[in-house]
């Protein structure tokens, strides 16, 4: 049975029973606790926790889910897998145990052409905790079970909690016999290779206090309303239903595992190290295709960084493998065959998605390049030092300046017998976090503590937000909070984080910039720095105070700066309809994947391969305004999510939408989006849209900002003001300005050649000369001398004057070049100076304090100021003497 049909299975069987489906919800996850959901019950998280009231009694869904812990460990075993998928049925204090355990034995053991998955009853253990008597008794009364089938295990494989207080409670989960091949018999206590679990069941009936890991805890009494969390592994079941030994090789993943065979050459189970690569290619392919499907972008930090991670180490397993040409071409196209069966839009998304991954792929392979001759260069020398443990130091370098990630770093250091010094690179890396950390702190001074803000949400309830309706209100104060909790008052100066009863503030979100304004009372003026969603419900306000006294039920009027949302309003719009126009000019691969909007400015990334040329950017800049121009109609509706993806709203990356979303179309279905922001009422609103600028912001990726609004015109009238200074001192056309810049530059070029040479003529003519005046220190004839050029001057004079010096004499000519802010110096030694001891990578060492190198020949090294040059050639006798 393919993976597909079991999914399919899984929620018809619970759909007919009640259950509301929900769609997978996208792998990066709001959560701020998790990178990527790794579970399939994160998303009905807030329903289990009571922060949210759920919309359904009864819930299925088959959830993406991605493990990254234990990455090392991919394809070294038949576990170990980063992307997975998760069967659960959900109940929000409806049916509890005996139902709950009843579904899953039927849909378990019921025939193949009864809709269920046949699996053979007499080959099925289940555990129970070792209190839970009553699950006992209903997988007897249910299933048939006999005792000795039943087994009761201790918390830490049959208790579950979330790790911190709140809902807890038993679990039992069903395992299936693989039969004497796979390992002893005696149940899941005795081998969990042989008796592979496949299906879990959560029963939430208690509420835990706090407590270590899985066990320790007191148990604080029942929950009002018991829920049901079930999770069954797709890639389990699909193992067992098609006959096969582990998850690399069922119908998703094992096409990729064979095509990566074919094209090494290498075959699947004659080595065990191969093997872990082609399960490793396997895994990784397929893993990567499902988080650029959802929106993730290779990056350097978090999310992005993950994903990097995941695509170079599937191209590194193929090159170690010995394909040395792009993988990424020939593998991500079968893991999409793989896939869509059950994830259709992979095959709609496709140009998108394989555009980052093939540029990825294609920055990792010139990253490799440079990055492998400095790691093999550090690790030539670690040896020679008589060391066998690379410096942390040198591996932040690797990481920081080349792009090496620091696993690929200790694979290939480990691959040449060297260890790295982790905790140096741990340590370097945290002083880089904490940097960061503080330009946050700066920039977002005054925040709260989320505890402190869920006590407030507790006690209030959410925020009345009127964003959409209102630009002011009368408020009340309901908190004052600094970074070390409540505050009883704050004073003018004070920036503290303030929570109203209600609001009219837009909060960030969408890419949108919050709100400016203020808040006005009888007592106290503050001004509105920032607006966020602190958590579900709640938006909080950092402000600053800038005269009088400010404290909790203080009534204030709360009012947004008109002409702020007027620009929010222009440039959320404008970015709406700039998407569009790259669309409708370069097709539906170029799908928003960030952006950011203030009044007067907009930013929007998207995937695409090279940059856009000008004719591009015109086209882009044309269609924007010429929509502007057209005063295409703005229209908000709210409907469920189903219909409006129905109707090709785009749901854009990084959002999170719920059941009910709100569709903004600009000109119906020329931009019809789902967002949450603040837009004009018509097209022309916007004012104008001129592009200022486009870039790569990473593999794959692109970025056009333009001036939005007033600002546009301004920048528009900006750049006419240029055009008419330089047609004035130019004495040209407008029309002829590009032809006449391209006359002049090319003649400044043949003047800097021109130059260059002469200089160059004038330095050799200077080398016999110079040679012929050098000094003997301590039977080392040397030259010291400093030019008006570059570092390259210095190394063809540095060479001249060597040439020039007796051959049978040890010679040693030092050049500094000092055209620039800092200086460059180039040290050139001849063979008898070499044979002597003498070496140039030593010379400039000693006379730069350590900086520079290069060969026993010649070497360089700079740093230093150009106004020091002089006194630093003054040190060369003291190094030869």
């Amino acid at each position: 049975m393919r993976t597909a049909e079991i999914r399919r299975r899984f929620l018809d069987y619970f759909a007919e029973r009640g259950h509301h489906r929900v769609a997978s919800a996208p792998l990066p996850t709001p959560d701020p606790t998790l990178l990527f959901i790794n579970a399939g019950m994160v998303p009905f998280k807030p329903y289990f926790t009571g922060e949210a009231t759920p919309p359904w009694d009864r819930a299925t869904s088959v959830q993406k889910c991605v493990r990254t812990l234990d990455i090392e460990e991919v394809g070294k075993t038949t576990r170990h897998g980063s992307f997975f998928q998760m069967n659960g049925n959900f109940s929000f204090g409806d049916y509890f145990k005996e139902d709950a355990i009843r579904f899953a034995w039927e849909l378990s053991t019921n025939p193949q052409d009864q809709g269920g998955y046949g699996l053979d009853p007499d080959r099925i253990w289940a555990t129970v905790h070792h209190s839970d008597d009553e699950s006992r008794e209903i997988w007897r009364r249910v299933s048939g079970l006999p005792d000795d089938r039943i087994v009761a295990r201790g918390d830490e494989d049959n208790f579950w909690s979330m790790g911190v207080p709140g809902p807890c409670g038993p679990c039992s989960e069903l395992y299936y016999d693989r039969g004497p091949a796979y390992g002893p018999a005696g149940g899941p206590e005795v081998d969990e290779d042989r008796y592979m679990e496949f299906w879990n069941l959560v029963f939430m009936q208690y509420e835990r206090g706090a407590g270590p890991g899985k066990s320790g805890f007191p148990i604080l009494g029942e929950l009002p309303r018991r829920n049901i969390d079930t999770g069954m592994g797709l890639e389990r079941m699909a193992s067992l239903l098609q006959g096969v030994d582990n998850l690399y090789e069922i119908d998703e993943t094992r096409p990729i595992l064979d095509h990566a065979a074919k094209l090494t050459g290498v075959r699947y189970g004659a080595d065990h190290e191969n093997d872990v690569r082609l399960r490793v290619i396997a895994d990784h392919v397929r893993t990567g295709l499902m988080l650029l499907a959802d929106g993730t972008a290779p990056g350097n930090e978090g999310r992005g960084y993950v994903l990097r991670r995941i695509l170079r180490r599937a191209v590194r397993a193929t090159r170690l493998l010995g394909y040395q040409d792009p993988a990424l071409p020939e593998l991500l196209p079968v893991a999409r065959d793989c896939m869509s069966p059950s994830y259709p839009e992979l095959a709609e998304e496709f140009e998108r998605i394989s555009q980052q991954a093939y540029g990825e792929e294609d920055a990792f392979r010139k990253t490799l390049k440079q990055g492998t001759t400095v790691l093999d260069t550090a690790v030539e020398k670690t040896k020679a030092d008589g060391g066998s443990t690379l410096a942390g130091a040198q591996a932040f370098l690797l990481h920081d300046t080349y792009g090496f990630p620091i696993d690929l770093t200790l694979e290939m250091a480990a691959e040449q017998g060297v260890e790295v010094d982790r905790d140096g690179f741990a340590a370097l890396m945290a002083e880089q976090r904490e940097r960061a950390r503080a330009d946050a702190r700066n920039r977002k001074a005054g925040a709260a503590d989320t505890a402190a803000l869920r006590t407030v949400l507790d006690a209030n309830g959410p925020t009345d937000w009127v964003a959409y309706e209102a630009l002011e209100t009368e408020s009340t104060v309901l908190a004052l909070l600094g970074p070390a909790g409540p505050l009883p008052v704050a004073t003018a100066g004070d920036i503290v984080t303030v929570v109203l009863d209600r609001t009219p503030f837009y909060a960030e979100s969408g890419g949108q910039d919050s709100d400016a304004g203020r808040l006005t009372g009888t007592s106290a003026e503050a001004e509105v720095l920032d607006v966020q969603r602190a958590l579900p419900g709640l938006v909080v306000h950092q402000v600053r105070v800038t005269a009088g006294e400010l404290a909790p039920g203080d009534t204030v009027r709360a009012a947004v700066d008109a002409e702020w949302r007027t620009g929010a309003r222009q440039a959320h719009s404008g970015t709406h309809v700039l998407h569009a126009a790259l669309r409708q000019i370069l097709g539906p691969a170029a799908l928003q994947a960030g952006s950011y909007n203030r009044p007067g400015y907009l930013r929007l990334d998207f995937p695409w391969r090279g940059a856009l040329s000008p004719t591009v950017r015109s086209e882009v800049e044309e269609a924007a305004n010429r929509a502007l121009r057209q005063d295409l109609p703005v229209g908000v509706r709210w409907m469920p999510l189903a219909e409006a993806k129905e109707l090709g709203a785009l749901a854009l990356f990084g959002e999170t939408y719920g059941e009910k979303v709100r569709v903004v179309e600009i000109g119906g279905a020329w931009s019809r989006e789902l967002c949450g922001g603040t837009h004009v009422q018509h097209a022309s609103q916007v004012g104008t849209i001129a592009l200022t600028g486009e870039a790569s912001v990473g593999a794959g990726m692109r970025r056009v900002e333009a001036a939005v609004g007033v600002e546009g015109f301004a920048y528009l009238a900006r750049e006419r003001d240029l055009v008419a200074q330089l047609a004035e001192q130019l004495q040209a056309p407008r029309e002829q300005l590009t032809e006449r810049v391209g006359v002049l530059l090319e003649r400044l070029k043949t003047a800097d050649r021109t130059i260059n040479e002469l200089r160059r003529k004038e330095s050799m003519g200077r080398a016999t000369e110079l040679a012929a005046a050098a000094r003997d220190i301590a039977g080392t004839l040397a030259v010291t001398t400093t030019i008006d050029g570059d570092g390259g001057s210095a190394r063809e004079l540095a060479l001249a004057i060597r040439d020039r010096l007796p051959e049978r004499t040890p010679g040693v000519a030092v050049v500094g070049a000092g055209a620039g802010p800092k200086g460059v110096v180039v040290v050139a030694v001849n063979k008898a100076a070499k044979e002597a001891g003498r070496s140039a990578a030593d010379v400039v060492k000693g006379l730069l304090g350590g900086r520079g190198g290069g060969s026993a020949d010649v070497a360089q090294g700079g740093g230093i100021p150009a106004a020091d040059l002089a006194t630093t050639l003054d040190g060369l006798p003291g190094l030869l003497g």
